[in-house]
């Protein structure tokens, strides 16, 4: 197939989605859980092991809905999360009526609480479904599988060991003990598109994955660290290359578990050698490819899945989109 020029992107990362009210500071209001429960507007999303319920219509055309249900229609859950309000008015996944203003909460299930699913129905991980999803029921899934995961590792306080009981509509969780209050964290990364004074783009191929899988280079922030340090100690130790130059891209939520996907271009420094060497770690392969290259190659590596800021980075670098038909990770 041609190959782009380079320089283009989509105006946003895949899972950079979102379309609602957060509505914040109806969390901690009195009787607002009780409220929920009798409002016909109300919908709640079911999520079990990182997996939301999905209606699929019937068609091919068909794009998938989250299974918005009435709280009436669920057993009780193991945590309720209050997620926040819809902006605009629509529908849920069975077509009836949701105005502009529904609460909408996530409630969290165990394997022996999981409610009946219909026929249409199915468990579905993010991975697979979030870009098919409008931005409304990404948004809504993505905050509901991130609360979700927060929850089912806080159960006891980290100070004492306490169980904890959950505040704040999902929002906090306190210490019966300490009487301190816990909130849901976000462990924040970078992810790195490196190129070469010649356009060239660095892809590494990490030690837990498949062999002849490649993508940008990442790595978590450490205490104390800027996103920018981040980038340049990363970089070297993985690869072993300095580079400057560095730029904001953007960033999105990556909830497996609490992962925020802050993304960086970076150019290899000013007279620095474009020799790379990996870690023999963490990346076990090192390669430069330029857009001829990469298009070579399609069919013979594998790249990030479309749910990934990786591969919105490539395909940013590469000009456009890669082929529908490469084998893409879905992780």
């Amino acid at each position: 197939m041609p190959t782009p020029a380079g320089s283009a992107r989509t105006p946003a990362p895949p899972l950079a989605r979102e379309h609602l009210d957060r509505d914040a500071v109806s969390r901690t209001l009195e009787g607002r859980a009780d409220a929920f429960l009798a409002d016909p507007r109300a919908r709640v999303l079911a999520v079990h092991d990182g997996r939301v319920l999905v209606t699929e219509p019937a068609g091919a055309d068909g794009a998938p809905r989250l299974e918005l249900r009435h709280p009436s229609t669920l057993p009780e859950p193991l945590v309720r999360c209050y997620l926040g309000r819809t902006l605009d008015a629509g529908a849920d996944a069975a077509g009836a009526a949701l105005p502009a203003g529904a609460p909408i909460e996530a409630w969290a299930y165990e394997s022996e609480a999981i409610p009946a699913v219909a026929a249409e129905s199915r468990w579905v991980g993010l991975r697979r479904v979030a870009t098919a999803l409008d931005d409304r029921d990404a948004g809504l899934a993505i905050e509901a599988v991130a609360l979700a995961n927060w929850h089912a590792t806080h159960r006891f306080c980290p100070g004492c060991g306490s169980p904890t009981e959950v505040v704040s509509s999902g929002w906090a969780r306190r210490c019966l003990v300490e009487d301190r209050l816990r909130f849901p964290r976000t462990d924040p990364a970078v992810i790195v598109l490196v190129t070469d004074d010649d356009g060239r783009v660095l892809l590494g191929s990490n030690a837990m994955w498949e062999q002849d899988r490649f993508s940008v280079l990442a790595g978590f922030v450490e205490p104390g660290e800027s996103l920018e340090a981040a980038v340049v100690r990363e970089i070297g130790e993985e690869a072993g290359l300095a580079v400057d130059r560095v730029e904001y891209l953007g960033s999105q939520p990556w909830p497996f578990p609490a992962s925020l996907m802050c993304a960086f271009r970076a150019r290899v420094a000013h007279g620095a050698e474009t020799t790379v060497v990996p870690d023999g770690e963490e990346i076990l392969e090192l390669r430069w490819f330029d857009r001829d290259g990469l298009n070579d190659a399609l069919g013979r590596v594998a790249l990030p899945g479309e749910t990934s800021i990786a591969r919105w980075m490539l395909e940013g670098w590469y000009g456009g989109p890669l082929s529908s038909s490469m084998p893409w990770s879905t992780s």
